[in-house]
């Protein structure tokens, strides 16, 4: 995802600043009125921190709410661990390929259930992949530390590759991230990580990605094509409204569902707890003192006044084709994962999904926010859910 450091700098700075104002961010100052409809259980919000890998932390806490659901017992799995598999693996792929792939902290859902199929899970608690006394990540040397190696190996100068490049990689990544273990004991039991995986009530075929493009046959599934799906995964394309349906239903029935979206449209205001597709405000749109105001604007204060937002607006209408626009042409990008947890209405009736990050709780919602339908349907990349959680009709539909 490969904006999220730029998003969560520029989200940092407009903290900032308002901190610097004395301005307290309340309900009430932001004009929206939120309403749960519905809401499923759910673990602990985390702290990414200085990190890209939202992908992982998500889809743990997707899998962690999927957990619940079944047992009501709560678990804390390792981000690290999967962090660790994934940068090994995704090296080896990256040699494969002569460099022309990506290589980079992002990644996407489906690599927590590739590293659990492979590797098998551990606890946070048993491994939490944080050294010299951190109490949060902050990948941005071992990331620096990892591609420039990667460069290095990459040039092949030799005839042929040894064994040992791939020794180095494993000693960097046990240096920023330490050891993994090999056996474990938890909770009275030793475990191997594959032990422990499927000690758990996951059964990963039970899982299901699903997207909705044009570019692509529609009820068939297909390689999504960003930079971050390094795996090469598979979404199930369907149409826009039957993806939405998904999440309706997911939600209704209390299962979770795991969110890929883009989050650099100025709608998108954590925050302040909402996400939007809002309208740009134009010249053409005002008329009278409202257009005179508007011309007399310096071109920052004109830029910041057209998405200011006091409350309920009217947002962007949204299609299949306009979708499938935004993401042609680049305006709707890989940026973010988080988990939809819930649905909700402010105080006209506006439908929102909520949404629990992973950029901790200091904020309006505590690290929950509102996502307006329009922006859903606009800006989504791809869901993951349990199968169960499709609606009868598109589950026959995909063969499921």
């Amino acid at each position: 995802m490969k904006k999220l450091l730029l998003v969560m700098m520029a989200a940092v700075m407009s903290l900032n600043a308002v901190a610097g104002d004395a301005k307290v961010i309340t309900p009430d100052s932001t004009g929206f009125k939120f309403k749960d409809v519905k809401v499923i259980k759910t673990t602990r919000v985390e702290d990414q921190h200085k990190s890209g890998t939202c992908w992982c932390y998500s889809t743990n806490t997707f899998f962690e709410d999927e957990i619940l659901r079944k047992t009501g017992k709560e678990v804390n799995l390792s981000q690290g661990f999967v962090v660790w598999h994934c940068y090994m693996d995704k090296a080896i792929k990256y040699i494969r390929m002569d460099g022309k792939i990506n290589f980079a902290q992002g990644g996407a859902a489906m690599d927590v259930p590739y590293v659990w199929a492979n590797y098998g899970m551990v606890p946070e608690e048993v491994y939490s992949g944080l050294t010299f006394d951190d109490k949060k990540f902050d990948h941005s040397e071992v990331s620096d530390a990892l591609t420039g190696y990667m460069n290095v190996i990459n040039k092949n100068q030799r005839k042929k590759l040894t064994p040992a490049w791939i020794e180095g990689f494993k000693g960097m990544l046990n240096a920023y991230f330490g050891a993994l273990p090999e056996k474990f004991e938890w909770e009275g039991k030793e475990y191997t990580p594959k032990e422990y995986a499927e000690s758990l009530p996951i059964n990963l075929d039970d899982y299901i990605c699903i997207t909705s493009f044009t570019h692509h046959p529609m009820y068939k599934p297909f390689i999504l094509e960003v930079a971050d799906n390094w795996l090469w995964g598979e979404c199930m394309n369907v149409k826009m409204e039957e993806m939405k349906d998904v999440v309706d239903n997911a939600i209704d029935k209390g299962y979770p569902v795991e969110w890929a979206a883009d989050v650099s449209e100025p709608g998108f205001k954590f925050r302040y707890g909402y996400a939007l597709l809002l309208k740009e405000k134009k010249a053409e749109d005002l008329s009278g003192t409202d257009l005179a105001r508007w011309q007399q604007l310096s071109d920052k204060d004109r830029e910041a006044e057209k998405w200011e937002v006091k409350g309920p607006v009217e947002e962007q209408e949204v299609t299949q084709e306009s979708r499938q626009k935004g993401f042609d042409n680049k305006e709707t990008t890989d940026d973010h994962g988080m988990v939809i947890v819930g649905k909700a209405v402010d105080q006209k009736g506006n439908r929102y999904y909520k949404v629990q990050n992973s950029w901790d709780t200091n904020q309006l919602y505590n690290g929950f926010f509102y996502v307006s339908e329009a922006y859903f349907l606009a800006k989504t990349m791809n869901i993951y859910v349990n199968k169960e959680a499709v609606p009868a009709t598109l589950a026959a539909k995909i063969g499921l």
